[in-house]
């Protein structure tokens, strides 16, 4: 079979290989035109991502801050959440991804007024549906976005209400129908929220907290997951104790290994 450069050859019979060489140069010239884009353009949209998400973990942090006049709440989420995923056998990337994610469950709240999330006591019946609302809420803050981050994110915010007996907000999923990551950082959210201090009362110890916690087995939480946080409870609070001293910020949460 005749080649491109022995056609090319026998065109231009003086030429010798110039032609082939050339050609050669002027390919790997826009090869490595094309791999310089593609790096820059993949360059370009971490670092929309990173602002985004970013953007988005302040917005939580807002509304946090509404619950924990400290903001270290949402931290510990993404810590732990990692630290009990990865006891439960996911992999490194998915429990990297969910400690990301976990922070900005609660971005909803931003929506809530005060009078209602800071009431002490027993919702009214109009102001528990008020409340319920920030779930959906945050699934809208967070969009419907194509990046894997953002669509874990978003979910969180839908499903972590959801309980496993079927009688959670905001669509009474149960059982394995709740995504895996909300059924893990509502446990983790569970536990961390008693243990805090808040507005409207003082933090539980970390006994009557794994006590209370026990209970909603099977009800609230998958008994699985509780399974796992109650056996390894000393790990997840000697970490929780670690960034309650560190105080890590929003780079040591997107950029720890």
């Amino acid at each position: 079979m005749t080649s491109l450069t022995d056609s090319a050859d026998s065109i231009f019979p003086n030429s010798g290989n110039s032609f082939s060489e050339a050609a050669t140069r002027q390919m790997e010239r826009l090869v490595g035109d094309f791999g310089r884009m593609y790096r820059e353009r993949n360059e370009a949209l971490e670092e929309v991502a990173r602002a985004h998400h970013e953007a988005l973990f302040r917005l939580s942090l807002a509304a946090d801050l509404k619950d924990d006049d400290t903001g270290v709440h949402i931290i510990r989420i993404g810590f732990l959440s990692e630290a009990l995923a990865l006891l439960l056998g996911q992999s490194k990337a998915a429990a990297r991804m969910l400690r990301k994610a976990a922070p900005m469950h609660d971005i909803g709240k931003i929506g809530i007024p005060d009078d209602v999330l800071k009431k002490p006591g027993a919702f009214l019946p109009e102001e528990r549906i008020v409340m319920n609302q920030h779930a959906a809420m945050g699934a809208e803050i967070l969009g419907r976005s194509r990046i894997p981050l953002f669509q874990m994110a978003a979910e969180l915010a839908l499903a972590h209400h959801e309980r496993w007996d079927g009688t959670g907000y905001p669509s009474k999923l149960a059982g394995d129908n709740i995504p895996l990551s909300g059924r893990i950082v509502a446990v983790v959210d569970f536990f961390d929220a008693l243990t805090m201090d808040r507005c409207y009362r003082s933090a539980f110890s970390n006994k009557v907290a794994l006590t209370m916690l026990t209970e909603q087995r099977e009800k609230a939480f998958d008994p699985a997951i509780v399974d796992v946080f109650l056996a390894n409870s000393d790990a997840l609070i000697g970490l929780r104790d670690r960034i309650n001293k560190s105080r890590p910020t929003f780079t040591d949460l997107i950029d720890s290994k």
